[in-house]
């Protein structure tokens, strides 16, 4: 995971294709706890974290919120009473791009902090 949390995500324009589900396998093995899933047909990466109460889920809701707007790199974020679900695709690629598993290799990384 250090690899992928270290690596710098590029901006991204429409048109811009997915990544292969060769290279997904790959990069999977960084973010163990990471699931590719498919919705309308795009694979996107998600995984649920979890929280003793709503006041921390919502606290590291906002921590993906700002680092999102640090990268301009936007994910889904499902907030609940002890759990946060975050869901990273490419608009632009309608699918999965390098800089989703980069996202969801430093989103663990805030939840391990």
């Amino acid at each position: 995971m250090n690899e992928l949390k270290n690596k710098t995500c590029v901006p991204c324009t429409e048109g811009l294709a997915p990544i292969s589900a060769t290279e997904i396998k790959k990069l999977l093995v960084n973010i163990p706890e990471w699931e590719v899933t498919v919705e309308n047909g795009i694979n996107q990466l998600q995984r649920t974290f979890t929280f003793p109460d709503f006041k921390n889920a919502l606290a590291f809701t906002n921590q993906v919120g700002a680092l999102a707007e640090a990268e301009q790199h936007h994910p889904k974020l499902i907030t609940e009473w002890g759990k946060v679900t975050v869901i990273w695709w490419t608009h632009a690629a309608k699918g999965l791009h390098m800089n989703d598993f980069i996202m969801a290799a430093r989103t663990s990384e805030l939840k391990a902090g």
